[in-house]
This record gives C-alpha cells, sequence and structure tokens, in this order.
C-alpha cells in the first residue's frame, strides 16, 4: 500500500561499515558533550595550563611602601650653597641651601629680608647648585625637617552654607612660632652676606635666560 515502508537491499559489507561510522560518531559526540574532568596542574614543561579557574585569584600586590631607600642628594648641594629655583612661584630666585633632610628635599631660604624667599623645602631636581657659598656656619637648623613642614589641619570645617557664600580663597596664615624661626635663620646669614661685597645685591637679582644663551655652556 502507499502507507508502506521501502525496503532497501544493503549487503552484508556495508552494514558493518554503517554500523562502525555510527559507533565512531557517537564515542566522538559523547566526547564533546559529555563531562569533563578537572586536568591536573600542568609539569613544570613551559607549557600553559589547561584549566583556568572561573573567578579571578585575587593575589597580593608588591608593594614597597614599608621599604625605602635612603634618598641620593647630589654633592652640589651643601650647607652654605647658593642655589637657583628653576619651579615653583619663587622660580628663578637665589636661595642659600641650609641641609638636606630625610624626604630627599632640600631646605632653602632667601633670606626672606633680601629676595621674599621663606624657609621652605624644594625638590633637587628642580635646583641648580652653584659654585658660590655662604658661611652658614652660625645657623641651628637641627629642628627643621619633614614633619616641620607637615600642613595642620583646621578645627573649624566649613559647613555647606559656609562654603558656597564665601567665594573668595582664604589665604594662608603664617604663625608666630614660624616667623619668629624665619628671623633667627636670616638673623645670622644676613651678617654672612653683608660681609662679602655684592653678595645681597647677587642674592637679590633673579635669574633668567636671554635669546642667545646657551645654558649647556654656562659655568654655575
Amino acid at each position: 500500500g502507499p502507507n508502506k515502508p521501502s525496503t532497501v537491499n544493503i549487503s552484508p559489507l556495508h552494514a558493518i561499515l554503517i554500523n562502525k561510522s555510527i559507533k565512531m560518531v557517537g564515542v566522538r559526540v559523547l566526547g564533546n558533550t559529555g563531562p569533563k574532568k578537572a586536568a591536573k596542574s600542568a609539569p613544570a614543561t613551559g607549557k600553559s595550563a589547561r584549566y583556568y579557574p572561573a573567578d579571578d585569584v585575587s593575589r597580593p600586590k608588591h608593594s614597597r611602601a614599608k621599604k625605602h631607600n635612603a634618598p641620593k642628594i647630589r654633592a652640589s648641594f651643601t650647607p652654605g650653597t647658593v642655589c637657583i629655583l628653576l619651579a615653583g612661584r619663587f622660580r628663578g630666585k637665589r636661595v642659600v641651601c641650609l641641609k638636606a633632610l630625610e624626604s630627599g628635599l632640600i631646605l632653602v631660604t632667601g633670606p626672606y629680608k633680601i629676595n621674599g624667599v621663606p624657609l621652605r623645602r624644594v625638590n633637587q631636581a628642580y635646583v641648580i647648585g652653584t659654585s658660590t657659598k655662604v658661611d652658614v656656619s652660625g645657623v641651628d637648623a637641627s629642628k627643621f625637617d619633614d614633619a616641620y613642614f607637615a600642613r595642620v589641619s583646621s578645627d573649624s570645617e566649613e559647613g555647606e552654607d559656609e562654603f558656597f557664600a564665601n567665594d573668595e580663597a582664604k589665604g594662608a596664615v603664617v604663625s608666630d612660632s614660624r616667623k619668629a624661626d624665619q628671623k633667627t635663620v636670616d638673623a645670622s646669614i644676613l651678617k654672612a652676606v653683608d660681609a662679602e661685597p655684592l653678595m645681597k645685591n647677587y642674592l637679590g637679582s633673579k635669574f633668567s635666560l636671554k635669546k642667545h644663551d646657551r645654558p649647556h655652556k654656562m659655568v654655575f
């Protein structure tokens, strides 16, 4: 009848080949879709592992926060050396080096009465050391360290209304102790400056370059 399935005559050899191919396809399918076992860690042969974790494994980052080498200070920065500032609000000013601090910064002063530069720390990368010297043997700079220049947090914090009401920036307030220390340090330096002719004018003048100046050929 019309619904009777059709029969195909297959030789015994073809039947054996068809059975083998079906078994091989079944093995491949089960191998790809079946459950996988976690591969063992690859031996140290330089090959990458086949197993990777689903989530990122957090590893402690290498930190050198607790290991600081001693900063290297240039040999030209000695107490009493006249230096030239190359950056900052006092760039171009000539200052007197007092000492090197533990942080690697240099403690300098104008003196303030001559060129307006107060006691401050400067980065030695932006300073030129000259061959000019000033006698600072009478200056006691033992109390000046990095903690001396730390910022003091104000006790009274501004609220939201005060923040929007006062649009003008508040100027820095110098404490009386800072002013007294500045006068004490400059007093002994000014005596040494007055003892040498033209030294006061030299510290008060500003360093600058002109059009045809060659800084790489200058001797400071």
